[in-house]
């Protein structure tokens, strides 16, 4: 048994830290902790504040995923508050929802993620024209991905901007590696363990590939978020309202928000969304993930074998409530839902839905905090949202300083982070767990399929023809869990091709009504209410559950998708999905461990994190500082 310690792990938002015991004759890991390290306290700055304005402060629990905290506030007080938001508001907060997921699944993967799998260095050793003839021959395999995304726009005909593919190019940027290496200033490019065997799984052509385009996307990903400025007026932290949203529609008027040049803007960006996603990210993404499948590399699946939940998403028309039903009704992306046992096969897997009633039931949704620094009284108790509370209990690590931790105590409280439960259990959210869910509910004939639901399908089973493999092999893995968040990105694109659609449509009939100020005044308002807000966020299933009582608010808490998936242990000991994947991992060096890096990113884990591998006698083998974090 060995231990290493990470010190902090970069490219993950916020901070985490990790202790992994790791088997040394075996390379499997044995068990490990998720320990957040920060204390979130918007709970508690909410409280006595105007509803109307929660949707401003949770938004600023993230500077990453900038708007879904915004979208699921003002749905949970239009909740509670029975406001039924106009079709255009609809629209546009479904098509700003949809470049949330395609510009950050993108983002994710190039920047956060791409070099857990490529190396600049193995970059090096590429032949340029080698390269070239395989970025051509990586079209001819994987590019009838592209055809499964619908047009509704009908600009297929329209010129692409395709990945250049020339000798010159790649040898162009071949050299400019090559100086950032030669430099010993590696920049972005640093503190990485680059001489890790699983660079070699890919040939140096497609490291060449994949790190130019990644250089590339630093300026696309740009243009990619365009809508979330034109509808919300600026990015990160773009403008809702509790009733819609703020952006006045005229197709007269060259300076309202929203006019005829400024729709075209936005219809230009959902095609370089489109471009990004279809012809860089996919086929980079199925070219990685394939050849590491087809050498064995199956690892990282963890509670995604056991247990999966999501909420769902894109309502397609204005709902009346969500605790009341309707929501789920209207929705066309049908990942409302838990899926068990999706390992054994999607014909043998369990299904639950999951609707609104569920989401109001105290028996259905509860956090606990057994081992997290709070305090409820009895620490075996589960609270429903609607009565959590965030009352901080830090009583420090086993070992070290309360400022300086050695140590977590894995059998007390050692985490900022609650452990929120399905009936009990622990789940896996995200882009994985969403598409288990929408094929499982599919497949077993529990939906009546969308749009939405038959492309998901489509996507998995060519995905699945590609690799060779059934669904259920490949997708609860750490490959799976990083294909299901391209191919999301794929249908977040056409979701914002639909939606744009629908939005033209509705603005020709004459109709531009964008906000419902009906129960704006706090003098309609019942005394005390309720509301739940529910979204996908690109994380993983997103809830924000609200208490109004004399036109303030009484009690707020948000359960996010890191909460779900980094969860610490609850009073029965059940692990969360940060752990149990960490523990269906191999690491083959245990001084360097990559699979445990690509293990966690591939949750896109909106923390930074550290990483520590122990062995049962407690002797440390190595301890990594990384720019002095």
């Amino acid at each position: 048994m060995k231990r290493v310690v990470i010190d902090p792990v970069t490219r993950i938002e916020g901070h985490l830290r990790l202790e992994v015991v790791v088997d040394e004759k075996t390379g499997k890991v044995k068990d490990a902790v998720s320990v957040g390290t920060m204390w979130r306290g918007i709970e508690i700055i909410l409280k006595g504040r105007d509803p109307r304005d929660a949707w401003a402060f949770t938004q600023r629990i993230c500077g990453v995923c900038t708007s879904i905290h915004a979208l699921a506030s003002v749905r949970c007080v239009e909740d509670a508050l029975e406001i039924k938001i106009p079709k255009n508001a609809n629209y546009i907060r479904n098509i700003m929802y949809g470049s949330l997921q395609a510009h950050d699944h993108t983002v994710h993967f190039y920047h956060l993620h791409a070099l857990d799998w490529v190396s600049p260095i193995e970059a090096l050793k590429a032949d340029p024209v080698a390269t070239a003839d395989l970025q051509r021959r990586l079209f001819e395999k994987y590019g009838i991905i592209d055809e499964l995304m619908p047009d509704y726009l009908s600009r297929r005909a329209y010129p692409r901007k395709f990945p250049k593919s020339t000798p010159g190019y790649f040898r162009t940027f071949q050299e400019k590696i090559k100086k950032t290496v030669e430099s010993g200033q590696l920049g972005i490019f640093a503190a990485h363990w680059w001489d890790h065997p699983d660079y070699k799984l890919l040939p140096p052509e497609v490291h060449l590939i994949a790190v130019a385009h990644y250089l590339n996307m630093l300026d696309v990903q740009r243009e990619m978020f365009i809508p979330q400025v034109v509808f919300g007026g600026k990015n990160p932290h773009p403008h809702y309202v509790v009733g819609g949203m703020m952006c006045s529609i005229s197709m007269d008027d060259m300076n309202a928000p929203v006019n005829p040049e400024r729709l075209a803007v936005v219809e230009e960006a959902i095609y370089t969304q489109a471009e990004a996603v279809n012809l860089f990210y996919l086929i980079d993404l199925l070219a990685i993930g394939h050849a590491y499948l087809q050498k064995g590399w199956r690892y990282g699946g963890g509670l995604a074998k056991k247990r999966v939940l999501g909420y769902g998403e894109f309502p397609e028309e204005p709902y009346e409530s969500i605790k009341g039903g309707d929501y789920h009704s209207k929705i066309l992306y049908h990942c409302n839902g838990v899926v068990e046992n999706f390992r054994e096969g999607v014909d043998r897997a369990k299904y639950y839905p999951l609707t609104g009633k569920d989401l109001t039931d105290p028996e259905v949704i509860q956090e606990f905090v057994s081992h997290s620094w709070y305090s409820y009284g009895d620490d075996a108790e589960g609270l429903h949202p609607w009565d959590g509370r965030t009352e901080p209990n830090y009583t420090g690590p086993k070992e070290g300083t309360r400022t300086h931790w050695k140590y977590v105590d894995e059998n007390g409280k050692y985490s900022w982070i609650k452990a929120p439960r399905w009936r009990g259990k622990p789940c896996e959210v995200g882009p994985l767990a969403r598409y288990i869910i929408t094929y499982t509910a599919v497949k077993q004939g529990h939906v009546k399929p969308s749009w939405i639901d038959d492309m998901v399908v489509k996507q998995i089973e060519l995905v699945s023809e590609i690799f060779g493999l059934p669904p259920h092999v490949w997708m609860p893995t750490t490959v799976g869990r990083t294909v299901a968040r391209g191919l999301e990105a794929q249908m977040a694109v056409a979701s914002n091709m639909y939606f744009m659609k629908k939005l033209y449509d509705n603005i020709k009939a004459g109709d531009t009504t964008v906000a419902n100020m009906d129960r704006w005044d706090p003098s309609t308002w019942p005394r005390t209410v309720k509301g739940v807000g529910v979204t996908e966020a690109p994380r993983g299933a997103l809830g924000h559950w609200i208490v109004i009582e004399e036109g303030k608010i009484k009690n707020y808490q948000c359960v996010v998708p890191t909460t779900w998936n980094g969860s610490p242990r609850d009073h029965r000991g059940q692990q969360g999905a940060f752990e149990e994947c960490m523990k269906d991992t191999v690491v083959s060096i245990p001084e360097k461990p990559v699979e445990i890096l690509k293990g966690i990113r591939s949750f896109d884990p909106c923390l930074a994190c550290s990483t520590h591998i122990y062995d049962t006698e407690g002797k440390e083998l190595i301890s990594i500082r990384v720019l002095g974090g």
